[in-house]
């Protein structure tokens, strides 16, 4: 046997690795759990049937849920996508990333990833589809992938490895990202009538439609995933492997993606391990998608690097304790503020069982980009921090429509105070700001108080210092958002 190493780390590459008493890297394979993580682009909460919505079908991720435990409070770092996959890859908030913590953009070498780590302990590692980004991660010397080498399939990946090897191994998807094929919900046989438009769009049958797509490619995710699962069973070694299926953040529809509200930041989450967790379990602790690293790491014996502040969810699947709140933040998305402002939209937020409350630092600047200039050419008012699609357009295009339609414009695309309070449980979209009401300003303290003290424990720029990193890192995504070139400038 191989002595324990605790007393200090060593390297392996770039890659810290501890080992806890249990020695991964002596036990064989059998002992040694395989890991399936499943991540859609762009699901969030509540989109499966196994929430309740009464048009989606789930039966893959209902299957996790019910043959292990449903997450009713799972949450991302960061509402986007490049800094939400490297916080999940690395455990840490995104905060801490550097240039991480934007959209298109890096990861440094020196931040080690879980895939990394367990392929140093001889697990074989790979990915599918989507997994980090989009951005370039070699840009600053990171040599492999952070979610380990691509792959045609899972099939693939399964033939590849030695079979007395454990896996861990990324199925990700561009489903449900947008764009949509019009009308493919309604034609895959969905009663739009049945479905559930949110409030802070308008009821439509536009609405209804542009669900209903986004619906039937979270239904083919769940295929893809069910696929995977056949597989398994197949090779007899389902049984052997941890199953986590979730989203990188909310939906892309308004209030949704690049938002701190539940429809941006919350995601689905199941997790199926037999033997350790207790099948048809509903969790209510709150859950960060960077717990999964540690988790995924003390599950396959390994000690989590220090730097890693999520908190693995392990002790919690025998009935322990997690936590009963989260912190989720945000900084640049897209690069869509007036030239030359190069800042994106920064706020930090805690969310608790009643209460979400967020802080936004520049209530000057635009929470989903810079209206155009022009505001007789409204067709250029696309606001580029929230993706394209019908509901959208309706909003933007057709806001003259009534008070109310002008109101929910202004929810979304308008400027924000400084402080937002909301009391979910009577107001589960977050509509009603009671930022300013008397009668909630100790609750409005103390959630203050409790945000910005995890921030600064955790090294957050934005409150210990040094937040104009987040401006001084270059977008790699070219554009730069939908202004035209005139007004945009150079923000790259």
């Amino acid at each position: 046997m191989l002595q324990i190493l605790l007393s200090e780390a060593w390297f392996c590459g770039h890659h810290e690795v501890v080992f806890l008493s249990a020695l991964a890297a002596d036990l064989p394979a059998d002992q040694r759990p395989n890991i399936l993580f499943c991540i859609a682009d762009d699901w969030g909460w509540p989109h499966a049937s196994a929430y309740g919505e009464p048009v989606l079908l789930t039966p893959n991720f209902d299957r996790i849920a019910e043959e292990g435990a449903l997450y009713e409070h799972a949450y991302v770092s960061s509402p986007s996508c490049t800094p939400s996959r490297n916080a999940i890859l690395t455990g840490q908030f995104h905060w801490r990333l550097k240039e991480g913590g934007n959209l298109w953009s890096t990861l440094r070498p020196e931040y080690p990833v879980y895939p990394m780590l367990l392929q140093d302990a001889g697990y074989a590692v790979g990915h599918w589809r989507k997994s980090w980004g989009p951005g370039d991660y070699k840009r600053l010397g990171r040599i492999e992938h952070p979610a380990g080498p691509r792959f045609g399939g899972f099939p693939q990946f399964l033939e590849a490895k030695s079979d007395d090897q454990p896996f861990c191994f990324w199925l990700g998807a561009s489903d449900p990202h947008r764009p949509y094929q019009l009308d493919s919900g309604e034609q895959s046989g969905m009663d739009l009538s049945k479905i559930r438009v949110p409030d802070v769009f308008p009821d439509t049958d536009v609405s209804r439609g542009d669900i209903a797509d986004y619906f039937y490619e979270v239904q083919r995710f769940d295929r893809d995933v069910g696929e995977a699962l056949d597989l398994l069973q197949e090779r007899g070694e389902l049984e052997n492997t941890i199953v986590v299926m979730t989203g990188d953040h909310g939906w892309p529809f308004p209030r949704g993606k690049t938002q701190l509200y539940d429809l941006g930041a919350r995601v689905p989450l199941a997790i199926r391990w037999p033997g350790k967790i207790k099948p048809g379990q509903t969790e209510a602790d709150f859950v960060s998608l960077t717990d999964l690293a540690p988790t995924f790491l003390e599950a396959a014996g390994l000690q989590p690097p220090a730097s890693m502040t999520g908190q693995s969810l392990v002790s919690s699947f025998s009935g322990a304790e997690h936590r009963d709140y989260v912190l989720t933040g945000r900084d640049r998305h897209t690069p869509s503020q007036m030239a030359p402002e190069k800042e994106g939209y920064p706020m930090r937020a805690i969310r608790t069982d009643d209460w979400l409350y967020i802080y936004n630092f520049r209530p000057d600047l635009w929470p989903m980009g810079q209206p155009y200039p022009d505001k007789a050419n409204i067709a250029w008012q696309w606001f580029s921090d929230c993706d394209g699609g019908p509901i959208k357009n309706q909003m933007i295009l057709e806001k003259w429509r009534s008070d109310e339609w002008e109101q929910l414009y202004q929810l979304t695309f308008g400027q924000r105070p400084q402080e937002e309070l909301y009391y979910v449980p009577d107001d589960p979209y977050q509509m009603k700001n009671l930022a300013d009401e008397p009668a909630h300003q100790g609750t409005k303290n103390t959630l203050r108080a409790k945000l910005f003290a995890g921030l600064a424990r955790t090294g957050d720029p934005r409150v210990v210092g040094g937040e104009e990193i987040f401006t001084s890192f270059p977008y790699l995504g070219g554009g730069g958002g939908l202004l035209p070139q005139k007004y945009r400038g150079t923000l790259d």
